[in-house]
């Protein structure tokens, strides 16, 4: 047997436990998504460390609505909600925090176990340990970005959002990037760094065109053109750069401008992905691997002009966001 699959198979344990973690990570995107799309997120307004059942009985419904009642979401926003109305929205966080909990047990336990049986490999102690930090800082962001709604005004940052979602994406990397080192531990590093650059470069234009669909989510953003290539009648619409004052604001803060920047990061990531695949044809011989990159960013591409002309339906929205999610875990393994 080559020594590559002999040391593959001594990790396999290792291999399957991070990708495991990987493929729970994404449903918990996804979980996340629809919450934010269906707005259940401010709907738990009681948070606890070790987690707690979900109501059972009709006494504990009443006592967790009578607590989201006391929320600014219930106050300013949904006092004619029913209980049908709030177990609806109720259901969604509750499954996101339970399963972002379950990864934290997915994660731990295992390494307790790899740890006491000796099993993990040469050179990766730190690295599962900045994992395991680097999941239960995600906890923590969550539940910041949470409170920044609970306050006077019923409405999560988007800045927050963003943090959570990049801290969200940083989790899956790391977890993705430490199972293909032990995958493919016996192949020696491409020595084209042409191509490493521009994979480089690509990585950090999709990183910044995560940001801004956070901003896009956040600042509901979506609804104000839903029209493309032009934004309305106009192919840059006025508002984006007069929307907020100072001029700055409108590209963070302001509906339009964040929209705008959205709109022109995917057209450069097209255009950088045919680059980038031209160069992995070129000089790596990959056009399989040139395929799928050019593939997967036209689909998201598709997706996203999809969910922005069909005024952000939920089904659209989720696999925009997973478009994403498959984009970015299909970047670092060209990396």
């Amino acid at each position: 047997m080559p020594p590559e699959f002999m040391h593959r198979d001594k990790h396999t344990p290792v291999i399957i436990w991070l990708l495991t973690g990987c493929v729970l990570i994404y449903f918990m995107m996804v979980i996340g998504a629809i919450t934010r799309l269906t707005q259940s997120g401010l709907s738990m307004v009681h948070w606890s460390f070790t987690g707690s059942l979900p109501p059972l009985n009709a006494s504990d419904w009443e006592l967790e609505f009578n607590r989201y009642k006391s929320s600014p979401e219930f106050q300013l926003l949904n006092s004619g909600f029913s209980l049908a109305d709030f177990k609806s929205i109720f259901w969604w966080e509750y499954i996101h925090r339970f399963l972002g909990r379950t990864i934290g047990v997915v994660f731990l336990i295992p390494y307790l176990y790899f740890q006491l049986r000796r099993q993990i490999p040469s050179g990766f102690q730190r690295k599962l340990l900045l994992l395991l930090a680097a999941g239960a800082m995600q906890g923590l962001i969550g539940w910041f970005m949470v409170l920044s709604g609970l306050q006077d005004i019923p409405h999560v940052s988007h800045f927050r959002l963003a943090i959570h979602l990049l801290a969200a994406f940083s989790v899956f990397g790391l977890t993705f990037w430490f199972a293909l080192d032990l995958i493919h531990s016996s192949r020696s590093p491409s020595s084209d760094k042409r191509l490493k650059r521009i994979g480089q470069a690509f990585m950090g234009i999709l990183m910044l065109q995560i940001v801004y669909g956070a901003f896009v989510a956040g600042l509901k953003a979506g609804y104000l053109y839903p029209t493309f290539p032009k934004m309305g009648d106009y192919w840059i619409a006025e508002a984006v750069f007069t929307q907020l004052s100072p001029l700055w604001r409108n590209f963070v803060e302001g509906q339009a401008g964040v929209q705008f920047i959205h709109r022109c990061l995917a057209i450069g990531l097209i255009l950088f992905s045919v680059y980038w695949a031209w160069q992995i044809r070129k000089h790596a011989n990959q056009p399989r691997l040139a395929g799928i990159l050019l593939g997967i960013v036209l689909l998201q591409f598709s997706l996203g002009l999809a969910t922005l002309v069909f005024h952000m339906p939920i089904a659209l929205a989720v696999a925009h966001q997973t478009g994403a999610f498959a984009l970015f875990a299909c970047t670092l393994f060209l990396l």
